[in-house]
């Protein structure tokens, strides 16, 4: 399997129960503690920090990773753009595929980096998004 194989489309469908959210409703705030991470089965998710949009995403897109690496309260909140439905990947799943599929971890940390400034420890990376 190589890293380009990691497809979180098929994580999205592989069972887990989905959650299912209308336009305008928030899958969680800034600031709140973070036991799981999603994965979009359909639809599209807004993630945005001080009010304003940082990214747009869509079916097999990742989002609220970085509560599961470093544990660390939500950076972003993530709100329903359109009707969506997502997978909740509690920790414990996490770790498991994690173990089990390498390339798993080393995909979830390269979408996990996509805000961190270079030289910034991956750890840090919430705390600066949407800085200057």
């Amino acid at each position: 399997m190589t890293l380009a194989a990691t497809d979180f489309q098929l994580l999205a469908n592989a069972g887990f129960p989905p959650a299912k959210f209308q336009p305008g409703e928030v899958i969680f705030s800034e600031g709140d503690k973070g036991d799981k991470m999603y994965v979009i089965r359909s639809g599209e998710v807004e993630v945005e920090r001080d009010g304003k949009i940082v990214e747009t995403l869509s079916g097999g897109g990742i989002f609220g990773e970085m509560a599961l690496i470093d544990g660390s309260p939500r950076a972003a909140t993530a709100r329903a753009k359109t009707a969506c439905e997502v997978a909740p990947i509690t920790e414990k799943t996490f770790l498991f595929l994690v173990h089990e599929t390498p390339f798993f971890a080393i995909a979830v940390l390269r979408v996990a980096s996509r805000f961190r400034p270079p030289g910034l420890p991956l750890g840090l990376a919430p705390a600066m998004i949407g800085r200057d």
